[in-house]
């Protein structure tokens, strides 16, 4: 998605998309609740979440300046990466940034200090260096906060992404592609657009590109597995969409059992249990009382 409008120096806007994925479980015991924790942390360890963010970057035309990541006990992992719109040249990247080139000995970190000594003093008489830089950066970022209900038998997981970008990087290009890599039965997504740039008359310009609906740039084919609702603020540059699963399939949301050895009585239990808990999560507030 790129703009036609002709711009005067940099494109100042900011460009911020939250994008929070929910996964919703059945599991029945202590120790199947703890498990489907441990399944979560495994399964979305700041190791693939390192590599869902580097093909993101890929997708929105951005160049990763440097990424750091961190996975938490008992559970939980982070992963944040600084990106910047186009490739800078060897003496514009701070040394200290790794570029997505994960070193932890001594000896790198050693090196990296060393040469950030060597071009602080190479280019101490280059202007503009560093405002070049943080003008171009932007960051991507990734959260999880898996949970299970203390006295029920439901547990969840979220995601959350958020993707900030400035020029003429956009992060909704990104949407099919982040929805896909996650088990996502609810879905909020809130885009929101900051700042203003100017066209070469010198027009302030509080957006760069005309956004109806969040859902233009997903597909149909994803769209029509969801129930959508939109609430924009068109006039504050705000938009939000909010999606949730159509359908239910037990064999989905059952952790560790079999659906068919379960009998009908009880499967309809489960399936009330998960959709009160969806339906609660999809509107952000508590609608049934607890019994």
């Amino acid at each position: 998605m790129e703009s036609n409008l002709q711009l005067y120096g940099f494109n100042n806007l900011t460009k911020t998309l939250s994008f929070n994925i929910y996964d919703v479980c059945y599991a029945e015991t202590e120790e199947e609740k703890r498990e489907y924790i441990e399944y979560i942390h495994g399964q979305y360890n700041s190791e693939r979440l390192t590599g869902i963010l580097r093909n993101l970057t890929d997708i929105i035309g951005a160049h990763i300046l440097n990424l750091s990541k961190q996975d938490y006990t008992p559970q939980g992992a982070s992963v944040s990466i600084l990106i910047a719109e186009a490739p800078l040249k060897d003496h514009e990247v701070d040394p200290t940034n790794n570029r997505g080139i994960l070193e932890t000995s001594g000896t790198a970190i050693q090196a990296n200090l060393e040469a950030l000594e060597k071009v602080n003093q190479a280019h101490q008489d280059v202007p503009g260096t560093a405002i070049q830089a943080h003008l171009n950066t932007s960051h991507v970022s990734v959260h999880t906060f898996p949970e299970s209900h203390p006295s029920r038998s439901i547990s969840t997981f979220r995601v959350d992404i958020d993707v900030s970008t400035c020029g003429r990087v956009t992060p909704l290009v990104a949407l099919d592609y982040l929805i896909g890599n996650f088990e996502s039965d609810i879905i909020t997504i809130d885009y929101r657009v900051r700042g203003f740039t100017r066209n070469t008359a010198g027009t302030k310009l509080f957006n760069d590109y005309p956004v109806r609906s969040i859902q233009d740039f997903i597909s149909v084919e994803t769209l029509d597995d969801y129930n959508t609702m939109d609430v924009n603020v068109y006039h504050s540059n705000l938009y939000h969409t909010r999606m949730i699963l159509r359908e239910i399939d037990l064999d989905r949301y059952i952790f560790n059992r079999d659906v068919h050895e379960i009998c009908e009585s009880e499967q309809a239990e489960i399936r009330q249990a998960l959709e009160r808990e969806m339906l609660e999560i999809y509107n952000g507030r508590n609608i049934f009382e607890e019994i």
